[in-house]
């Protein structure tokens, strides 16, 4: 899709200091999670294992970036939604962008609906892609799901991602372990946003490590044919898979939607051992184990917003 065919809205995000969202989240975590320790770190070079991202750090011009949405997935697909990672990074004014994330694979070059766990260096100047992107589908001769590397740049009908310019720095450590409380820890990180700061929008982009234990995660099947008209129609056509760590978990949470349609919160994850899919909780709460590495995020870059909007399907909480 041409960026010239998109409507793009920009909103400026509360960047508050990296020390105190430490501090914020560390007292809101600990509700939740037995052992928890929040840190302002060097992030260490997540090219490497267990990582393996696309750039080695997430700072520098950082924003988060919400394209298309639910609404061109549901009641029924509407199949001309295609994007393109390198047109992305134009259209958030950062050519050459690392983009992380969580959205749709494209299903007109895998033959399939499927999840994408969006990794890329996009390409500027001299400057050549990066495609570490993986798509997961379900076969359907099986029901089991398929994890492969992404042969194309392209992605469809919604995705939210952190973009930045991908250079070392300082970022926020978040260690989680035994989870005591109901939340997820994407939720239970969102929501203690969402207490200290009320309508100041702060966002959070980035990627976590299940080191430990075993999460629920669901891979969408083919396109429905029949509408998909309640949550209760879309929960029942997602296949859901018990996935063991260590899965990396890619993507975005943002405390308050400044009115502009968001999705506030979305992880999909990936592994070596060819498991992966759309992020929902960890079932071990007293084995699991969290380390994250995210970075604050300074603008919200709205694309490709649906006229006609629903919050089915969304997974918002």
């Amino acid at each position: 899709m041409a960026a010239s065919s998109c409507s793009v809205q920009r909103a400026q995000l509360y960047t508050p200091l990296l020390k105190e969202v430490a501090d914020v989240l560390q007292q809101g975590l600990k509700k939740n999670f037995e052992d928890v320790q929040v840190s302002v770190v060097d992030c260490p070079d997540l090219t490497q294992k267990p990582f393996t991202l696309a750039a080695p750090g997430l700072c520098g011009s950082s924003r988060l970036t919400d394209v298309g949405g639910v609404p061109y997935a549901f009641p029924l697909v509407n199949r001309q939604k295609i994007y393109d990672f390198e047109t992305l990074a134009k259209q958030v004014d950062l050519p050459g962008s690392f983009i992380v994330g969580a959205g749709a694979g494209p299903h007109h070059v895998v033959g399939v609906n499927c999840e994408m766990i969006g990794n890329i260096r996009t390409s500027a100047g001299d400057q050549p892609s990066i495609n570490s992107t993986y798509t997961v589908r379900i076969n359907p001769q099986d029901g089991s799901a398929i994890q492969e590397k992404a042969t194309t740049s392209e992605f469809a009908l919604l995705g939210n991602f952190y973009c930045s310019e991908g250079r070392p720095g300082q970022v926020l450590e978040v260690k989680a372990s035994k989870r005591s409380g109901e939340e997820n820890f994407m939720s239970c990180m969102r929501k203690t946003l969402a207490n200290h700061y009320d309508k100041k929008p702060v966002g959070l982009g980035g990627t976590f490590l299940i080191e430990k234990g075993k999460a629920k995660l669901h891979v969408m099947p083919d396109f429905s044919t029949t509408p998909l008209n309640t949550e209760k129609d879309v929960a029942d056509w997602l296949q859901y898979y018990d996935r063991s760590a260590p899965l990396v978990c890619l993507g975005v949470l943002i405390s308050h939607d400044p009115d502009l349609d968001l999705r506030v919160e979305h992880f999909h994850c990936f592994s070596e051992h060819g498991e992966g899919g759309h992020y929902h909780y960890d079932i071990t709460p007293q084995d699991v184990s969290y380390r994250g590495y995210l970075n604050v995020a300074e603008y919200m870059y709205r694309v490709d917003r649906p006229q006609k909007t629903h919050q089915i399907g969304s997974m918002r909480d």
